[in-house]
C-alpha cells in the first residue's frame, strides 16, 4: 500500500511532474486524481494576472477564492472584476470577514493602526481557512527567486493537517513573470505604475523606492513581514523585505 502521508503524496507528485513546465504543472494538477478538489487563492495583486491567465486557459471553472479585507485599494476591487470579465473566469469567490467577526474585532475600522497581525488575522487568515477548508489542495504563486525557505521550493509541498499546496511558478525568474505578461497582453494592476511593486489593504501598503525589495511598502516602518496566509504548521514560509 502506498505511503498516503502528505509528505509522501507531495514527494510522489513532485516526482511526476519534476521535468514539467509551470503551464503543464497546472493543467495536469488539476486533473489529477492524487490531488482533489483544487482552488486557486488570488489577491489580483501586481502579479497575480499570470496565474488566472493559465487557470483561464486550461481550466476557467477552476474556484478563485479572492479575499476582501473590506480595506482594499478601489483600483483592486476594480481590476479583479476587470480581469475576471476578460479572462471569462467563470468560478470567482469573494470571501470576507463575516458582520460579527468585524463587529466583535474591529468595529471603528482603526485596528490595524495598532495590532496589525489580528487585523490580518480576522480579515484575511480566518475568511481563508473557512473557505480553504472545502478543498484538498490550493495553487499559490509562490516563487522560489522571493528568498527565505522559498529558496528550495517544489511544485508540490503538504501544509498540515490535511491539504496540499500546488507552486506551478515556483522555479521561475522575475524576468518570467514579465515576459508572460507582456507575451500574453495581460492587464496590469493600475497601482503598478504609481510604484506599488505589492499591492494588499490601502492603509498598510505604500509605493517602493528605487533598489528596494518589492515588500518593502508593506507595513513599511514595522518588523511585520507576512499577513499570515503563508504560513505552513505555524512556521513562517516567506522571508519578506524586514526579515
Amino acid at each position: 500500500m502506498l505511503d498516503q502521508t502528505l509528505d509522501a503524496r507531495a514527494a510522489r507528485l513532485n516526482d511526476r511532474y519534476r521535468h514539467h513546465a509551470a503551464t503543464e504543472v497546472l493543467r495536469r494538477a488539476l486533473r489529477d486524481p492524487d490531488l482533489g478538489s483544487t482552488t486557486l487563492v488570488s489577491s489580483f495583486g501586481a502579479e497575480s494576472v499570470v496565474l488566472l491567465h493559465m487557470v483561464s486557459v486550461v481550466a476557467p471553472g477552476t474556484p478563485v477564492l479572492f479575499i476582501d479585507t473590506m480595506m482594499l485599494f478601489q483600483e483592486t476591487l476594480d481590476y479583479q472584476l476587470d480581469v475576471t470579465q476578460k479572462l471569462g473566469l467563470t468560478d470567482v469567490r469573494v470571501i470576507r470577514a463575516t458582520e460579527r467577526e468585524v463587529a466583535l474585532n474591529d468595529p471603528d475600522g482603526t485596528l490595524h493602526q495598532f495590532n496589525t497581525d489580528a487585523c490580518c488575522d480576522f480579515r484575511k487568515t480566518v475568511p481563508l481557512e473557512r473557505e480553504l477548508s472545502k478543498f484538498d489542495a490550493w495553487i499559490t504563486g509562490r516563487k522560489r527567486f522571493q528568498g527565505g525557505e522559498r529558496q528550495q521550493l517544489e511544485f508540490f509541498e503538504s501544509e498540515p493537517p490535511s491539504r496540499l499546496r500546488i507552486n506551478p511558478l515556483a522555479h521561475w525568474r522575475p524576468q518570467d513573470v514579465q515576459d508572460y505578461m507582456a507575451e500574453n497582453n495581460l492587464p496590469r494592476h493600475p497601482l503598478v505604475a504609481k510604484g506599488y511593486a505589492s499591492i494588499g489593504c490601502a492603509p498598510c501598503t505604500s509605493p517602493i523606492k528605487p533598489g528596494e525589495d518589492p515588500r518593502a511598502g508593506r507595513w513599511r516602518g514595522s518588523q511585520k513581514t507576512e499577513c499570515g496566509i503563508h504560513f505552513i504548521g505555524g512556521r513562517m514560509v516567506r522571508a519578506g523585505a524586514k526579515a
